[in-house]
């Protein structure tokens, strides 16, 4: 078997102030950069083959802006497009990648986006040495929770905040951070990949208008200081589209200065990751790497003129800015009518890439989407790999994926969402069949 070699770089992308903040029903512009944004790339090589993970602060990607920057990425390194892997974090506090809900595109951002993916991949291939990777996981309960709940008369809402009304969660979480670990041939740090299903955290109220890569880019900084070594720290956003990180049964969160809980959160996991890490016992320098993808075709549903007519009238009446602010737990009739203006703009077909990659023993699944945390458990459950790392918003971006449960129960999700039932469950079987492909 050939020896592997590994390198590890991030590279800046942290927008100018002024930009256009993507993440809520608001138009925010950043008044204020509390950390930098990173494009963080790890590239292995071994027998022939090459491959390069991405990980960039940014709510999602389209599949137009990944394809661009796996193109420019190819040019400046030679890594095929298939064999790149490219995902969001799902920071809430960076800039728009795409105009909606009263938020412009923030072009001038995008236009450099591409150039920086392909720079942090080629410092990382200029990085290049012989290495060895191990992989571990270790539980981090405390910090998830499903965010839609059963309410006493039978519905279903998503975010309900803290009320008598609430009986209990509707959906599962995941509480594995799982880690791979690579290390040169000396055993210094090159990098690590954790994998934890963790919508994103937020500041209090004061932090809105402020960049700040979330708990995912203090990650990196925390497990770095855990480890007393400096090397990339990547935290790749697990299936977490109904899971994040408000218990709506504990006391309310403090915030003694406004990203409080970002750097808490972001502590716990590092340390979970930090014993996972002391966990690993071997090293594997010949590991083989492979990649397969897979592409499904999303058919949305049809809206007539009647429907699009119906959904302006609902959204143009006095309470349409206050259901905004409630976003996740607003009127159904309001969020059902930004759901039908949203599919008058969507392609009637849309590609839906599946991408897998073999590293040793560690199976990686990248889906296009907020994907519901009980398809990343599916395809964890039924892996042929000991370990399986699920990446959710990569390589593309088709919105929410719920599972076919949460079909039936309804809420925000659901009523947002402009892909139809069983979607979820199809990427499921194609992400198993392309591990399956992988393991041999």
């Amino acid at each position: 078997m050939a020896d592997l070699r590994a390198g590890a770089a991030r590279m800046v992308m942290t927008p100018d102030l002024g930009c256009h903040i993507s993440g809520y029903y608001e138009d925010r512009v950043a008044r204020d950069i509390r950390d930098d944004l990173y494009a963080k790339a790890i590239v292995l090589e071994s027998g022939g083959t090459c491959l390069a993970i991405v990980v960039c602060d940014i709510i999602y990607l389209t599949k137009e802006d990944v394809d661009r920057a796996k193109a420019s990425t190819q040019e400046s390194t030679g890594i095929p497009p298939d064999n790149i892997f490219v995902a969001a974090t799902h920071t809430h506090f960076g800039p728009s990648p795409e105009a909606g809900y009263d938020v412009p595109r923030e072009d001038a951002f995008m236009a450099r986006f591409a150039g920086r993916v392909a720079d942090a991949v080629k410092l990382a291939q200029n990085r290049l040495r012989p290495a060895m990777i191990g992989h571990a996981s270790a539980g981090c309960p405390g910090e998830v929770f499903n965010r839609r709940y059963w309410m006493k008369d039978g519905s279903v809402i998503t975010n309900p905040g803290r009320r008598p009304e609430v009986v209990r969660p509707a959906g599962p979480t995941d509480p594995e951070v799982g880690v791979l670990m690579v290390l040169d041939r000396e055993r210094n740090p090159i990098a690590a990949l954790a994998n934890y299903a963790l919508h994103y955290v937020g500041p209090g109220r004061g932090g809105h208008d402020v960049i700040s890569a979330d708990y995912f880019g203090v990650f990196d900084r925390a497990l770095q200081r855990c480890a007393g070594r400096e090397f990339v720290a990547i935290m790749l956003n697990g299936c977490c589209g109904d899971v994040n990180n408000i218990d709506v049964f504990g006391p309310e969160r403090e915030y003694p200065y406004d990203h409080y809980q970002v750097d808490r959160v972001a502590n716990v996991v590092a340390g979970a990751a930090h014993t996972a890490c002391n966990s690993i016992h071997r090293y594997d320098p010949q590991a083989p790497l492979a990649v397969a993808t897979d592409t499904l075709t999303i058919r949305r549903d049809g809206v007539t003129e009647a429907e699009i007519a119906a959904a302006k009238e609902r959204l143009a009446q006095p309470d349409s800015k206050e259901q905004a602010r409630q976003a996740t737990c607003a009127d159904p009739t309001w969020l059902k009518a930004t759901r039908v203006l949203e599919l008058a703009e969507t392609p009637l077909e849309r590609p839906a890439p599946i991408q897998a990659m073999r590293v040793g023993e560690v199976g990686l699944v990248g889906l296009p989407g907020e994907i519901f945390v009980e398809i990343g458990l599916q395809i964890k459950a039924g892996s042929p790999f000991p370990r399986t790392l699920v990446g959710e918003l990569a390589n593309g971006f088709v919105g929410y994926v719920p599972s076919d449960t949460a079909y039936d129960q309804g809420s925000y999700e659901v009523y947002t969402s402009v892909i139809p039932r069983h979607t979820g469950a199809k990427m499921a079987e194609a992400g198993l069949r392309l591990l399956a492909k992988l393991a041999g």
